[in-house]
């Protein structure tokens, strides 16, 4: 079994309140909810308007599968105009970790 993860550090655009940032926030969590079956949520900087912590993770029997979906969860993540990257954070955990 391996358990992927991806943690994003992400600075928002043009956003000044926590309202602006949930209407930024939820489209992308939601996104990759849809297109790659994972989990996802905002997991931190919940509190900080212009700052937001996103959180994947994704279980397979297979470690090129969860390498491929995670690729894809972060193309989609950097791709988003109204969103800059500042960092990404990946891992991969095995059952016998």
């Amino acid at each position: 079994m391996y358990v992927g993860t991806l943690s994003f550090d992400l600075l928002l655009g043009d956003v000044h309140s926590l309202k602006e940032k949930r209407s930024v926030v939820r489209p992308i969590v939601a996104e990759l909810q849809r297109k790659f079956s994972v989990s996802a949520a905002e997991v931190g900087d919940q509190d900080l308007h212009r700052r937001a912590r996103l959180g994947v993770a994704l279980v397979s029997g297979d470690s090129r599968f969860v390498s491929d979906v995670l690729d894809r969860c972060e193309r989609l993540v950097a791709a988003r105009p109204e969103v800059e990257l500042l960092s990404v954070r990946r891992r991969l955990h095995t059952d016998e970790d």
